[in-house]
């Protein structure tokens, strides 16, 4: 039996990090990213400067008899002028692969965004704890599962017995990268995320590259990709290019090809799975960019619309349909030599009847419980019989 009054103190290093692609060592702790250093210094933008440190997918990994354990952190916060309060961040604890116990930080940094003014303000915080007690007084492995949209600083791990790193579980891993509904939009929690939900029913090693507005296919993500060592990938492509209208497909094409050749540098005979855009009604025929409704801030939420003019794709603007039908054309050219490459419609995950069951709430992200079928949807048709990552 043990007690907490003497914590033991375990230094926080990579080797009990999981999903992330490295670690900077601050004044305080360690903080986690999903790009590498010489990516970050590569990028000029914001939104995906605080994205890619949000801890998607990564987790302290680690095997204990500790009966209690505490995890200090500073997270860093986001607050939306004219909407109501997001909720904290949440952790995940996992005991042998079981989900036991959930936890938030409160405290820390603000990042209040002002989307009308198009202005941010940070204000600084202390830092805070998670506890979670109670656990198996025996051997086992344990996860804690960092939230997936609140940048995380890891400042201690305090727990009532030894903790060594965990062993390699050997199983495949799995890279995956997409925009912000593979980052975990609107998630409930980050086991929940749709990558991770997908990543747990097929038994692998998930490593997250979804950023939120960021899938925009850069050069330094996709040698990112490249570098990172995987067993199977994926690339969910599309809806942040119409979001923010920032290319047409006479550039589009050529992007898409030079990102996959990128990729295929690292990885010539990895099962590679290119994934559409879900559906998303606004966006569907009507080109980008989206923009907030501010008027719907009255009911206190807040929803997007597309700006664009359905008439303009003559012109080369991309809309959702139009990439489907690009990327499907891509794939189907460059499988003639790359037998390893696939292509799944996103609308296959979810679509039209998902819809009208499960509404986006603002127009563009899947809720909680959408997250829990899209996981389901991909595990059956990627991880499947018959689908691009099935065992041969």
């Amino acid at each position: 039996m043990h007690t907490e009054d003497r914590w033991i103190t375990t230094p926080l290093t990579a080797e009990l990090l999981r999903g992330a692609i490295d670690v900077e060592q601050t004044e305080l702790g360690l903080l986690p990213h999903r790009l590498p250093a010489w990516a970050r210094a590569q990028n000029s933008d914001g939104q995906l400067a605080q994205v890619e440190a949000q801890p998607s997918g990564v987790r302290l990994a680690f095997r204990t008899r500790a009966s209690a354990v505490e995890l200090e952190t500073l997270p860093t916060k986001r607050a939306y002028v004219g909407i109501p309060a997001r909720p904290d961040g949440v952790y995940d604890l996992l005991v042998d692969g079981h989900l036991v116990g959930q936890g938030s930080v409160r405290g820390g940094h603000t990042l209040t965004i002002d989307m009308a003014a198009g202005t941010a303000e940070r204000t600084s915080g202390e830092p805070g704890t998670v506890r979670f007690s109670g656990l198996p007084d025996a051997m086992k492995d344990v996860e804690i599962w960092l939230p997936h949209d609140e940048r995380t600083e890891l400042l201690a791990l305090r727990t009532d017995a030894p903790v060594e790193p965990a062993a390699d579980p050997g199983r495949p891993v799995w890279l995956h990268h997409g925009s912000s509904i593979s980052h975990g939009s609107d998630a409930a929690s980050p086991t929940t995320i749709w990558p991770a939900r997908a990543a747990a029913l097929a038994g692998v090693e998930l490593i997250n590259l979804g950023f939120g507005g960021s899938a925009m296919l850069d050069p330094f993500t996709a040698r990112t990709l490249r570098d990172t060592p995987a067993d199977l990938i994926s690339v969910k492509l599309g809806i942040n290019l119409v979001n923010y209208d920032v290319m047409r497909l006479r550039a589009f094409g050529p992007a898409v090809h030079g990102f996959l050749d990128t990729v295929r540098e690292g990885h010539p005979t990895t099962p590679l799975l290119v994934v559409s855009p879900l559906l998303c009604p606004i966006q569907e025929d009507t080109p980008g960019p989206a923009a907030p409704d501010f008027s719907t801030l009255e009911s206190g939420q807040l929803k997007f619309k597309a700006m664009g003019d359905p008439a303009e794709t003559a012109y080369g603007k991309l809309t959702l349909n139009v990439i489907r039908r690009e990327l499907s054309r891509i794939v189907t050219q460059r499988a003639a030599d790359d037998p390893f490459l696939h292509y799944l419609d996103g609308r296959e995950l979810y679509g039209e009847a998902d819809f009208a069951e499960l509404p986006l709430p603002d127009d563009i992200h899947p809720d909680a419980a959408a997250h829990h079928r899209i996981g389901a949807r991909f595990a059956e048709l990627a991880f499947g019989a018959r689908g691009a990552f099935a065992k041969r």
